[in-house]
Formats: C-alpha cells, structure tokens, sequence
C-alpha cells in the first residue's frame, strides 16, 4: 500500500481527495497545519507528499525546503497559486511535481503513481550501486573502494572513473587519453600503462590476476566488478 501525507488546509478536499485515492490501495495521512504535517513526516515513513502552499503559520513553499533538509520522500506541491514565482520556487526548493488548483483527481493519481516509479526505480539504482566495490561520487568527486575513499592524483581519478562509467566496455588507451581532461593529448599509450599501474596498486590488485582493471590485448583496458 502507497503511504501518502497530505499537507493541505481545505478540509473538504483533504477529505474529498483522501476517499477518492483511498479506491487505488493508497493510505492517506492528512495533517490542515504545516507544523503538524512535518512532525507526522518526522514520526513516520511515507511514499509521497503532496503539500499545498497556502498554509496557516508557515508557506508551502518553506515547508518543502523543510523536508528536503532531511527527507527525498517525493513531493507534489498543489496550489492555487498561480504565479509563475512560485512554481519556479517550489522547484527551486525541491519539489518532483506542481499542480495548479482546480485539477481532476484522476491526474492527481497518474502522477503520484508516476513520481513512486521514478522513486523506486532510483531506489533500486542506487542499492545496485552501493553493493559495488568501487563506486564514483561525481558531486563529492571521490571513488571509493569498500566504503574507503581512495587517494588518487587528479588523472588517476579521471581514468578510473571513465572506466567505472564504461563499467563492462573495452576502452581503448586513445579513448582514454580523449576523454580525460587531466590527461594531455600528447600523452603516450605508455603513459597511460603507468597512469594504471598506479591505480592498481592502490586498488590492491594482482597485476598477474586483477580482479578489477583487465587488459584487452589490442586494445586498452576494461572494467569489471
């Protein structure tokens, strides 16, 4: 069953959306007061959100930044609002969906049934990635090995995270020399030979028998894990 919070002030249709998406296995928690509605979140797991921005005490749109401080629950905001501002905003802050009031309740339920694919579906990305050794944080720019952060010089980090984003591919050292911003493009397949050795033996690998960097005979190198 769908677990959904509904911060919304209009009692009627808090009431009148709650019965109609109760009909499609969906449990709906409502809460007519923004704090009442963060401490609900606080206190319990849900699926999704969906949040009025017109709110006694505190703005929908605060709200939202609120819950994106310690929470990537979905969030769809539906406000009768309709100042192009406050859309761009409720992006801005970190909603996934904006709904203009009046709206039908059957788009209301496409798009929550939409948003928890997206969810599950990053969800199910993002196990898959973690049960990997070697796993690349582009936005914290760091490859770690079992959880261990490893300490790589700047091409070092730019070879190895190609080969993880080509994950499987056979990369050619000229592919790699191309596409490496730290590497120069005069740089010598030889380079690049040394460039991995360094990068195997901080992986721990067995140059004779690696588990994670092969050599393609021919061709360049290939990732595995």
């Amino acid at each position: 069953m769908t677990k959904i919070l509904m911060i919304e002030d209009n009692v009627e249709l808090a009431e009148i959306l709650t019965e109609y998406l109760e009909q499609y296995d969906m449990s709906v928690t409502t809460a007519d007061d923004p704090y009442i509605g963060l401490s609900k979140l606080n206190l319990d797991k849900f699926d999704l959100v969906i949040l009025d921005l017109t709110l006694p005490g505190l703005d929908g749109l605060e709200v939202c930044k609120e819950i994106r401080k310690t929470s990537s629950v979905p969030i769809i905001v539906s406000s009768a609002r309709h100042d192009l501002t406050d859309k761009v905003n409720a992006f801005d802050f970190g909603a996934d969906d904006y709904m203009p009031k009046p709206y039908n309740p059957q788009e209301l339920l496409v798009r929550i049934k939409s948003l928890i694919r997206r969810s599950e579906g990053s969800l199910s990305v993002e196990k898959s990635e973690t049960n990997k050794d070697l796993v690349l944080n582009e936005f914290e720019h760091t490859i770690t090995l079992k959880g261990k952060a490893l300490s790589l010089t700047v091409a070092e980090f730019d070879i190895l995270s190609y080969l993880i984003k080509k994950e499987g591919g056979a990369i050619s050292r000229e592919e790699l020399i191309y596409n490496c911003d730290a590497i120069s493009e005069e740089s010598t397949n030889k380079s690049i030979d040394v460039i991995i050795g360094r990068i195997r033996s901080k992986l721990g690998e067995d140059p004779k028998n690696p588990k994670y960097i092969h050599a393609i005979r021919g061709v360049g190198y290939k990732l595995t894990q």
